[in-house]
């Protein structure tokens, strides 16, 4: 009695809580304490309807509780949209884009995309995407090797990293993946002879690579011989390259120039700001051996204008790009105390863009050294054609540039593979 007695002061004093009926079992019997009454009841009282829960009450709905990441996807099975009258409503994503995101957040455990459909690949190639799968550094490589091995160009057709230096060096396997390039700008990065990406062209993954930029790279005539040793002893690597540029390249001289007659298809060559000895010998050898002519004015090949990167992977460039720049940003204190030693004189004020600086005394010296073929309209700008001779002299240079070629081809037959050239084979 008395602590049947406590109980029902303790649910009066607490009258405003609506806690419902309660049920006391005391020597052998069943009793219910009534809140307003005060008291103890042996009577079964009438069944009043009551809430559960109160109205401030929400359930969460998880498949599995301990996985966080798990539960934090489940609201992407939704689709989440206000109406006219604002009211929030929701609808479920189709079983489509479910499957998509699943395979996109395990995209590099897939085996091989050879034979899948280029249309959904396309689709799955963004969702990982969005999800900056090719950002990581090793899961991401994986990732990227079993679209490039599947679709080649449709991945990426054309990159540009001109002034990019930051990029390559830590992307290098990444770029290195991609297949069936028609179009590589690699202006204003200083690589040198002995870069890995300059040793990757002469492989036949990149044997599709019709245009080519290496403006101002600290390029040299050995880094011209390792380039092009493929394409003259084994007639393989850039044999089909249509546009060259090796502008701004003061360490080239006439014998580097001289590998360049191995490139057949070649249309338009820029040597510009080049150290070239004899200018006009050079000019000469060019059109009597691969047919290519001075230009006077500049041509819009060399614009660098016209190579943009081109592909599925376009914005996986740009996330590169963004992530090494926010590497590269100081931290709030380092950027103060920089300041700090700049204001007191300590420090001098450095650039933190570089550019692309081109190599003006050298240019001015050679001048515009610009090669273009007669017979490709759409190569260059309108020229002024130039008075044509007679029959006979057209005859006459087709005979030495006959005779020029039989002493080419039957010298090439014997300094083509000369041990110089054997033992650069051999490094590859």
């Amino acid at each position: 009695q008395s602590w049947s007695r406590g109980m029902s002061y303790c649910l009066h004093s607490e009258s405003h809580l609506d806690t419902g009926p309660i049920y006391v079992r005391e020597n052998g019997k069943l009793h219910v304490v009534n809140p307003g009454a005060g008291g103890v009841q042996n009577v079964t009282p009438k069944t009043r309807p009551f809430s559960l829960f109160s109205r401030s009450f929400s359930v969460e709905l998880c498949m599995n509780r301990e996985d966080d990441r798990a539960r934090r996807q489940r609201t992407d099975h939704f689709i989440f949209t206000y109406t006219k009258e604002g009211n929030l409503r929701y609808s479920a994503k189709s079983l489509f884009s479910l499957v998509l995101g699943y395979i996109s957040d395990n995209v590099d455990h897939i085996d091989s995309l050879i034979g899948f459909p280029e249309q959904i690949a396309e689709k799955l190639f963004s969702a990982a995407e969005a999800r900056q799968k090719f950002t990581e550094p090793v899961t991401g490589l994986r990732a990227l090797q079993k679209f490039t091995e599947a679709y080649g160009s449709l991945v990426l057709c054309s990159l540009c990293l001109r002034n990019r230096y930051l990029v390559i060096s830590e992307k290098l396997e990444e770029i290195k993946s991609f297949r069936e390039l028609t179009c590589l700008d690699l202006s204003c990065c200083k690589l040198g002879d002995e870069h890995e990406l300059l040793e990757h062209l002469t492989k036949e993954a990149l044997s599709s690579v019709k245009r080519l930029l290496l403006k101002d790279n600290s390029l040299s005539d050995a880094g011209l011989r390792r380039m092009t040793a493929p394409v003259r002893v084994l007639k393989k690597g850039l044999e089909n390259l249509l546009v060259l540029d090796l502008s701004c390249n003061p360490k080239i001289t006439d014998v580097g120039i001289g590998y360049l007659l191995s490139f057949k298809k070649l249309n338009c060559l820029d040597i510009s700001g080049t150290g070239l000895k004899d200018v006009n010998a050079v000019i000469k050898r060019l059109q009597m051996q691969i047919g290519l002519v001075h230009s006077k004015v500049p041509l819009k090949e060399f614009d660098h204008s016209n190579c943009k990167t081109e592909g599925w992977a376009e914005q996986t460039v740009l996330q590169w790009e963004q992530a090494v720049m926010e590497a590269m940003k100081p931290q709030d204190n380092l950027r103060s105390r920089a300041a700090a030693l700049r204001f007191y004189g300590k420090t001098h004020r450095i650039e933190e863009v570089v550019k692309c600086t081109l190599v003006e005394p050298e240019t001015k010296a050679s001048g515009n050294l610009q090669f273009y073929k007669e017979k490709v309209q759409n190569c260059h700008l309108p020229l002024k054609k130039e008075v044509a001779g007679s029959h006979e002299l057209k005859n006459n240079k087709k005979r030495a540039l006959a005779e020029q070629e039989r002493e080419r081809t039957s010298k090439q037959k014997h300094l083509c593979l000369t041990v110089k050239d054997w033992d650069l084979l051999n490094t590859y």
